[in-house]
């Protein structure tokens, strides 16, 4: 092998540890920056289906909004067949006070054109779809648990109207009231809901519509299996409602306890109520307006309900056990990206001294005995001033390099002195430029080259 073939060979070395040298610190540097990961793991669960495609468009048609127009004219409040939103009368009369408030009541499952028709009633000051209540450029949404469990569990929109109402006639918004009275179960109620659970796992009353327990949804969010269910239909408003749930985790101490009522979904349980508000704040939050729309069956809402639960345990949140995670290699070898990065630029810096020695012993009356010198110094500074430059400097460190390639293939082909002296001088012009964006006066080539070599 000739000492030209040689010294070819180890340029390329020299530029390719470079070059691995900057890939490596943009790997490393990319990773650091999205390094913050706040999911526990990847939660299972399926994703939220399109709505519409689950079914819960029905066949119910309105009448023409001129005859709608009619039937709002005779009264105040107008129901139409199929509606289930009822409230508390006395408490809605005195926030609409002398006022003439019209009320149009409309049953769930309505498609957009069934929508449309309802809302160009123009004399309605007040629209109730399903439960979801709307008036002028207004609708009223819940926003806490209370508000949900009376809308999702009872049918009661008193509180949505009574905002509503306020806020059209720009009175202060009235306080929030509960809505529901709960009462212990009697003997024979929670001997018949124990039995089957004690048989089956699971209990559905009367009225209630649910047919099944999602069994994949189920097992993401209670792996052990061991999670109890009771279905209610949706209760009279008014009524004290039977509450289960505590009771019942009293019976089975340190099992999941699921009850519905209607659209509303009481957790109690390991982790306690905690776990029971985070899971049900995030799951009415996001679904609460789309329910208000739509008569779900009761599986599909526990089927989505239960796949929150699942997210919320991913999130580690309440002592979970971790789920299985892949290894990532990327995050494995994060540790020694740092070791590879300085050896890549050690490698760069002995063989730049190579050079630089070689050319002060073949300098003679070829070179000026500062030619050399000056390209390995000028080198030896990009290479600490690529660590720290942004997108704004990184442009002028570019064409500095570009010049110094250029300086080192024309002392390679032995070209004459002076051209190569114009492109370090280019190259120190660009690196100065570099220098000043990044305001470091220390990188600026002059002085430098002045601490390098004196």
């Amino acid at each position: 092998m000739t000492e030209r073939t040689l010294r070819r060979r180890l340029e390329a070395v020299r530029w390719v540890a470079l070059g691995l040298a900057v890939l490596v610190l943009v790997v490393f540097l990319v990773a650091q920056r999205q390094s913050i990961d706040v999911s526990y793991g990847r939660s299972p669960a399926s994703a939220a289906v399109p709505e519409g495609s689950a079914g819960e468009l029905t066949d119910t048609t309105v009448p023409s909004v001129a005859v709608m127009d009619a039937m709002v004219a005779a009264a105040p409040v107008v129901r139409l067949p199929g509606s289930v939103a009822s409230w508390d009368e006395q408490r809605v009369r005195e926030a609409i006070g002398g006022r003439d408030v019209r009320i149009l009541v409309a049953p769930p499952g309505l498609d957009e054109a069934e929508r449309d028709r309802i809302r160009d009633v123009e004399d309605a000051t007040v629209r109730v779809i399903g439960l979801q209540v709307s008036g002028g450029i207004y609708q009223a949404t819940a926003d806490t648990l209370p508000s949900w469990r009376a809308q999702f569990a009872t049918g009661d929109v008193t509180g949505l109207l009574v905002t509503l109402i306020a806020a059209l006639g720009d009175a202060p918004t009235p306080p929030d009231h509960d809505g529901l009275r709960w009462r212990e179960p009697g003997a024979a109620e929670l001997a018949t809901v124990t039995a089957d659970l004690r048989a089956t796992g699971r209990h559905v009353a009367d009225g209630a519509t649910l047919t099944a327990v999602p069994a994949r949804t189920a097992a993401s969010a209670f792996p052990d299996g061991d999670a109890l269910y009771v279905a209610l239909p949706r209760q009279p408003r008014g009524e004290p409602v039977p509450r289960y749930g505590p009771t019942l985790a009293r019976v089975f101490p340190g099992r999941p306890v699921v009850v519905l009522y209607g659209a509303w979904i009481e957790y109690h349980g390991p982790h306690g109520e905690e776990f029971a508000e985070v899971t049900g704040a995030s799951f009415y939050g996001q679904f609460g307006d789309r329910l208000s729309r739509y008569e779900y069956p009761q599986d599909n809402v526990l089927n989505a309900y239960l796949a929150r639960v699942t997210d919320v345990r991913y999130a580690g949140l309440f002592e979970r056990p971790l789920p299985y995670r892949p290894v990532d290699p990327l995050r494995v070898a994060l540790p020694a990206l740092p070791w590879l990065f300085a050896g890549c630029v050690v490698v760069f810096l002995a063989l730049s001294t190579r050079s630089l020695w070689r050319g002060v012993g073949r300098a003679g009356a070829v070179r000026g005995p500062g030619t050399t010198a000056r390209l390995a110094g000028l080198t030896a500074l990009a290479v600490e001033m690529s660590l720290l430059t942004d997108r704004r400097s990184d442009p002028g460190l570019t064409r500095g390099v570009a010049k110094l390639q250029a300086a080192r293939a024309a002392l390679d082909e032995g070209l004459p002195d002076p051209h190569v002296r114009a492109l370090l001088t280019d190259a120190e012009a660009e690196l100065d430029d570099t220098a000043r964006t990044m305001g470091v006066a220390g990188y600026r080539p002059t002085f430098y080259l002045r601490e390098r070599l004196s």
